[in-house]
Formats: structure tokens, sequence, C-alpha cells
């Protein structure tokens, strides 16, 4: 049985998230370390490490679910527009990265996971991104 990824724990309720979108196939979380304001993650509730794995209508499904999230963050933020990054490292679970960028050079940001999430902050952009 394959390990439960922090990701799954998430969905299941054992880790809270910034969440900005749920249904019953996909969930939508603020990334802890943006790489710019809104930054989000579209994750399948289904656990599939690569997502060229992912069932055809899951596959669809999350991108379908991506564009509309695309258009609202981008509306909300304010941004000029939103990036996408799948790069399938970290966490073992498809996932897309949605990120709020202004020019081209924003998607070259590196993360800073060492340091602290500003929960206060991911909280006010979660409250304003809620659908």
């Amino acid at each position: 049985m394959q390990e439960q990824s922090i990701f799954t724990r998430i969905i299941n309720g054992e880790i809270p998230a910034h969440k900005i979108y749920e249904d019953d196939r996909v969930i939508a979380i603020l990334d802890v370390h943006p790489m710019s304001e809104g930054h989000t993650l579209v994750i399948p509730k289904k656990q599939v490490d690569h997502i060229w794995d992912l069932e055809a209508d899951d596959y669809t499904y999350i991108w379908e679910v991506s564009k509309k999230l695309g258009f609202h963050i981008r509306e909300i933020i304010g941004s000029t527009r939103v990036g996408v990054i799948v790069e399938g490292f970290g966490v073992p679970h498809a996932h897309i990265h949605l990120i709020p960028i202004y020019h081209s050079n924003d998607l070259k940001k590196l993360q800073d996971h060492n340091i602290e999430p500003d929960h206060e902050a991911l909280a006010r952009v979660a409250s304003m991104l809620r659908m």
C-alpha cells in the first residue's frame, strides 16, 4: 500500500490547509511557501504520483478546475497572468501550481522552504480567493 502523501492527509482533514476550493474530485489550497501572493495548488483527491498517470477523466477535470481557478485568481489578485508549473517533485501526489505573475521572470523565483509559513497572510489571501 502506498504511503499517504501530505496532500492526502490534508484532504482527509488530518493536516490544516488554506483551502480556496473543494469538490468531490479535487482540492485547491494555497502553497505555504508561495512564489507570489495567491500561489495555489490544485490537487486531485485520488493520490497518483505522476500527473500523466491520472485517469483520462481525472486529468481533464483537474485542468478544467485549474482554468476556472486561474481566471478567478487573476481577477481577484490582479496579476497580469497566472503561470502554471507541473514539476512533480517534492510531494509524490500529482498537482498543478497556479502562480500569479507580473513578468516572465516571476516563474524563475525559488521557493524558500526554510522560512516559517505566514499563516495570517495565507488566511487573508484564502478568504479573498475562496470559491
